[in-house]
């Protein structure tokens, strides 16, 4: 089953920036804007990440176990979009590497402090 997920932010400027500057090497694009309130990044074939400012008004917050995850092509493009994440403002959460045998990923935290993971088996 495949969906979308939503992350909270504070800066929905902030965060659209570096998502869109993070999931190009993806190739996932900024899709559906509303104006103050969220932005739909995707691929032709569906809807992937919205970052959106939480509807009750309250501060958005990082969930605590909560943790996204993006396929990726190739441990070298994991290793450059790690590198990116980190460029654009994000946190280190876990080197690339191999996590078992056959997954190979990287994990790092957005602006607002949602843990995300690269990951490729």
């Amino acid at each position: 089953m495949k969906g979308y997920v939503t992350l909270g932010t504070n800066n929905l400027e902030a965060a659209v920036d570096y998502y869109e500057k993070l999931l190009s090497g993806l190739g996932i694009s900024k899709g559906a804007e509303f104006p103050g309130r969220a932005v739909r990044f995707g691929t032709e074939s569906g809807t992937e990440l919205v970052v959106i400012t939480p509807a009750d008004g309250k501060p958005a917050t990082a969930g605590n176990g909560t943790m996204v995850a993006l396929k990726a092509e190739s441990q070298e493009q994991i290793q450059q979009l790690h590198a990116r994440a980190l460029e654009l403002g994000g946190t280190d959460e876990g080197a690339p590497g191999f996590r078992t045998e056959t997954f190979y990923g990287a994990y790092f935290r957005d602006l607002d402090g949602n843990k995300l993971v690269l990951y490729t088996e």
